[in-house]
Order: C-alpha cells, then sequence, then structure tokens
C-alpha cells in the first residue's frame, strides 16, 4: 500500500480479551510482514505464559505501570519509557499485577493476524490444546 495511515487514539482493529486490550496501530498487511505495532492495555493480573519465536523480535515499550519481563536467567521490572527488545530464541513471559499498557512492536511476525484469528475462536476451540498449539505455531509461538 503506497498510502499514508492515520490512527488515532482508541482506533485500529480493536481487540478486548480477558486478560488485555489491544489496538492494531500498524498492521503487518501493511508492512508485508515485516512489523507490526499492537497497543496493549493489560488488565489487572494479566499473564502472558513462557514461550519463544523462531523468527519474530519482540520490543515492549511500557506507556504505563509496571510489566514483569521473565526470562530463564533474570526477571526485568519494566517502567514507563522502558524499553525490552527480545531477539528470535530468548525464551519469555510476562506479568502485569495492577494493569498497566504498553506498545509491542513485532518485526519479523504477523502478531496482528494471530489476534485477528483468535478473535474468531470458539470457547471450544480455546480448550482444544492441539488446535491452539498449531495456531500458535502457524504465527511463530511455541511454548
Amino acid at each position: 500500500m503506497n498510502k499514508k495511515e492515520i490512527i488515532r487514539n482508541g482506533e485500529g482493529e480493536n481487540y478486548n480479551y480477558s486478560q488485555d486490550h489491544c489496538f492494531i496501530k500498524l498492521s503487518s498487511n501493511r508492512t508485508n510482514g515485516e512489523l507490526c505495532f499492537v497497543e496493549d492495555t493489560l488488565k489487572p493480573g494479566f499473564y502472558l505464559a513462557r514461550h519463544h519465536h523462531k523468527i519474530m523480535t519482540e520490543v515492549f515499550y511500557v506507556l504505563e505501570g509496571e510489566v514483569e519481563l521473565i526470562f530463564d536467567d533474570e526477571t526485568i521490572v519494566a517502567k514507563p519509557g522502558d524499553t525490552i527488545t527480545v531477539p528470535p530464541d530468548v525464551w519469555h513471559a510476562a506479568r502485569c499485577e495492577k494493569g498497566g499498557k504498553m506498545l509491542s512492536i513485532f518485526k519479523n511476525g504477523q502478531f496482528d493476524l494471530y489476534l485477528e484469528k483468535l478473535s474468531t475462536l470458539t470457547d471450544e476451540d480455546f480448550a482444544n490444546e492441539g488446535l491452539m498449539k498449531s495456531i500458535s505455531q502457524e504465527f511463530d509461538i511455541y511454548e
């Protein structure tokens, strides 16, 4: 696409899940799958299970609150203005006890399309471990 796009505050593809509320600020569809930005409002008690990516680089930029990023060798408490870059093949998890907000940037990943896929699933689909594993791996998420 050769056209500028402006996405205002509170706008973008909108995915409101039990643990977080995401707005897609830059779709991977606009960058040939090379880049996407997700504004992520983390609800109190947010927890993202331990996983890694084989291709994707993930960058967390904390906007509000405190986000714990848990690695095999250390845990980092990221505060507003902090940036944590997680290259491929680094196992990580995330926790946000009190809620917060961050911008997640995905290089060589289509995390926005993963969120879109999740929004079409039923409770039965989410309970199907094999299905969820295959969907995650389709989008370079390995547990």
